[in-house]
């Protein structure tokens, strides 16, 4: 266990801000090749690897500036077997690729940590398939053995815990959360939806969340919402039942557009900073609850200290 775990968003009431897209900021401002939307490829030299440590770095400013925590999320949400193998990657390589990760936050969090900014460290997990079509789904079993892979390496590393993004599909939720569980590692859990708020694979985020619960003896330490814009979803969290408090985190997309919109794009849509300020905050008085705070596809360094703006300062 990591002298850190004691300052995980689940345990306390202070705000946390993460950084925002990292791929379509990579991709689409800094001109990047990245095959397969694998950020995860920068390790392999030092230019990469100086990449990333601006990249977070600038996002550890605006939580300094806010006086919040930090997540640093790792760039290896592709980094699984099979999109490593797309790539070139062996088991073996794909291990150091993660481990190496973790690393670099360590590096990065030595830069900017301090006893009124906590930093965290999470090792990322993407889906085995596409983050908007689940086109095939794996059983239970499967799922918890297919990404065993990334959650023991970040078990036997000094990440405090672990995120799993973008999941459309509950035997894969499942099977993440006992991976995590038997690696005894901390997870968020996090969803996406489709314009009307359901998972791509047509269950309520309740629907979700209760089954995950049921599976797994309330396995996720929290759950969070990515990849989907606001007002994709936030009907759906406006009931003000119990089982809402179990999500802790929203990482929305800058843009309204659906996956399939999303999926064809072939300019970024960075929609309005302002305005998701302004929705990150209408999230909070329906979540009061919600200490982690980030960007997913299309944001960049202006949403997040919009994001901050609204919801920091202005708290």
């Amino acid at each position: 266990m990591t002298k850190y775990r004691s300052k995980l968003p689940q345990m306390h009431d202070q705000l946390f801000l993460t950084d925002g897209g990292l791929e379509t900021t990579l991709i689409f401002q800094d001109g990047v090749d990245l095959p397969h939307f694998a950020s995860f490829t920068l390790l392999k030299d030092k230019d990469g690897r100086d990449r990333l440590r601006r990249y977070y770095q600038r996002y550890a400013e605006i939580a300094r500036a806010g006086q919040t925590g930090f997540i640093l999320e790792a760039p290896t949400w592709r980094a699984s077997a099979d999109w490593g193998a797309k790539l070139g990657y062996s088991k073996q390589a794909l291990v150091k690729a993660n481990a190496d990760a973790i690393f670099l936050l360590e590096e990065v969090r030595a830069t900017c940590q301090s006893a009124d900014m906590p930093v965290v460290i999470s090792g990322c997990i993407g889906p085995r398939g596409d983050g908007y079509n689940p086109a095939e789904i794996m059983g239970e079993e499967e799922a918890q053995a297919f990404h065993s892979l990334q959650v023991n390496t970040f078990a036997n590393s000094e990440a405090d815990m672990i995120t799993a993004m973008t999941i459309t599909n509950l035997p894969e939720a499942i099977g993440i959360t006992r991976a995590a569980q038997a690696a005894r590692m901390p997870l968020c859990l996090s969803f996406t939806v489709e314009t009307d708020g359901r998972l791509p694979t047509g269950e309520t985020l309740r629907t979700a969340i209760e089954t995950v619960d049921n599976a797994t003896g309330h396995g996720p330490v929290y759950y969070m919402i990515n990849c989907a814009h606001p007002s994709h979803f936030t009907q759906a969290v406006a009931g003000g039942e119990s089982w809402l408090q179990r999500i802790r985190g929203i990482r929305a997309n800058a843009s309204k557009c659906s996956h399939a919109q999303l999926d064809n794009a072939t300019e970024l849509d960075a929609g309005d900073p302002i305005e998701l300020g302004r929705e990150y905050a209408q999230l909070r008085e329906l979540l009061p609850w919600l200490t982690v705070l980030g960007g997913c596809c299309g944001t960049d360094h202006r949403h997040i200290e919009q994001i901050c703006e609204h919801c920091v300062t202005e708290a």
